[in-house]
């Protein structure tokens, strides 16, 4: 099992939307708003669990767009049930948190 963080949450939400998606580390960077050191240590956290699968992209591609070739990422099929548990699991917690703070706080 990862590390659980916060961030590595952030990633798993944004790769569970489209599972069959293959994603690069700067299009994720993007989507939730984390620097390339962050993205990448989870990205190989993740796949270190087997909850990703990597590959180059074909040489074509990049090739054709003039651009560096990018190394895609993509849940596996362990990888997207362990994620949507986990996430789960994350949300109920932050809103049992919240439900304990409005008690505490007489918010109710």
């Amino acid at each position: 099992m990862p590390r659980m963080t916060l961030q590595t949450a952030l990633v798993l939400d944004e790769l569970v939307k489209d599972p069959a998606e293959a994603r690069y580390g700067l299009d994720l960077m993007r989507a939730v708003g984390l620097k390339s050191g962050t993205v990448y240590q989870i990205l190989a956290r993740l796949e270190g669990a087997g909850w990703l699968t990597s590959e180059w992209e074909d040489p074509a591609v990049h090739e054709s767009e003039g651009r560096p070739r990018r190394r895609l990422y993509r849940l596996t099929a362990d990888g997207v049930s362990e994620a949507r548990r986990v996430l789960s699991q994350a949300a109920y917690r932050r809103q049992s948190g919240r439900a304990r703070r409005l008690l505490t706080e007489g918010g109710f």
